[in-house]
């Protein structure tokens, strides 16, 4: 029944808690509940995160150092919480990511991850892919490191790539006015530049997944293994664990882009818990130059 489901903590969409709030995050587990605002109208609920009530949390981060330095995982298995990780690994690009480690420090910290609580519990997440021109008139993407991470990744164990193409934001024009212009590929470009993708993880075992592409899924050939994702899915939740968590579509996500995310709570704040990577793409940021909180 529903009323014996437990929740599934997205820990989270709206920041890097991971790399920047850990002990924040903890000091509500602590406490048994977190404080969550609603990024529309600020108002503030609490939200029970006792392991009674919470069965798996999913992490998500681009910079997995400090939780791993800060022992956070094992302390929250302990407690008894399930754990599950989104890890984004994009190409060494300081011009869209300027703030995120080397990227030979990330793919050692996908490998701890995959060894302290193994590989079916992680995600690589290549996303998003970017086009863009710069000041030079320089056509460039985010993709030249794409085939070492996928080694790395099938190295680790890892199974699956998610991935999409980057949401081009009118607050991302602003921020990006004078250092470079994003570019949307034409369908016909997207399509072969997956199935490029597609050859690439194929022979490392690796499924390319798409986050919210619903029409350019459409738009592939009927051969093709690339499937629909899901970020955060309650049947791959319970095959790993057991339990009972909500196998609905998560009705506050994209839904008619294709989002395929059952049914969790966000604990993240754009505002209150800013995101320090201060990439150019992220629709996270809300301001204009790129580089903290409007």
């Amino acid at each position: 029944m529903e009323h014996e489901l437990k929740q599934v903590l997205s820990v989270s969409r709206r920041t890097d808690i991971p790399a920047f709030y850990m002990p924040w995050f903890m000091q509500g587990v602590d406490r048994g509940t977190i404080a969550v605002e609603n990024p529309f109208n600020r108002q503030v609920r609490q939200v029970p995160v006792s392991p009674d009530r919470v069965h798996a949390m999913v992490f998500w981060s681009k910079n997995f150092g400090p939780f791993l330095q800060g022992g956070y995982g094992e302390r929250l298995q302990t407690m008894g919480y399930h754990l599950l990780f989104n890890f984004t690994i994009n190409s060494q690009v300081p011009e869209l990511e300027p703030a995120v480690p080397p990227l030979d420090q990330r793919l050692d910290q996908l490998r701890q991850l995959c060894r302290h609580f193994g590989p079916q519990a992680v995600q690589w997440r290549f996303d998003p892919i970017c086009h863009y021109v710069m000041p030079t008139g320089e056509i460039r993407t985010n993709l030249a490191d794409f085939g070492t991470i996928a080694e790395a990744a099938r190295g680790a164990g890892i199974g699956t790539c998610v991935t999409s193409f980057m949401d081009h934001y009118a607050k991302i024009r602003r921020r990006t006015r004078g250092r470079l212009t994003f570019i949307d590929p034409t369908m016909a470009e997207k399509c072969g530049l997956l199935m490029e993708l597609e050859r690439i993880l194929l022979p490392l075992g690796i499924q390319l997944n798409l986050c919210c592409e619903k029409d350019v899924l459409a738009h592939l050939p009927l051969s093709t293994t690339i499937r629909a994702g899901a970020c955060i899915s309650g049947p791959r939740i319970v095959t790993l664990y057991g339990g009972h968590v909500s196998l609905r579509a998560d009705a506050g996500q994209r839904r008619a882009a294709g989002c395929g995310c059952t049914q969790s709570v966000d604990v993240g704040s754009y505002r209150l818990h800013p995101c320090h990577h201060n990439c150019l793409f992220c629709y996270a940021n809300p301001a204009g130059d790129g580089k903290g909180p409007a």
